[in-house]
């Protein structure tokens, strides 16, 4: 028995660490760096707009 509370602690302990660290950590990662590709992107193919005149 003792050893099925233990089970039961450390599932919830792990259910609590993916979402309230692991997650949110992943989505400010993600979104980070999808902002930093653009930021380069722009650096080298310059910003968005409409083409100059001829």
């Amino acid at each position: 028995m003792r050893g099925r509370s233990h089970r039961r602690r450390m599932e919830i302990f792990a259910f609590l660490f993916l979402t309230a660290v692991l997650m949110p950590a992943l989505a400010v990662a993600s979104v980070g760096s999808y902002g930093l590709a653009v930021w380069i992107y722009q650096m080298i193919a310059g910003p968005p707009g409409p083409p100059p005149p001829h």
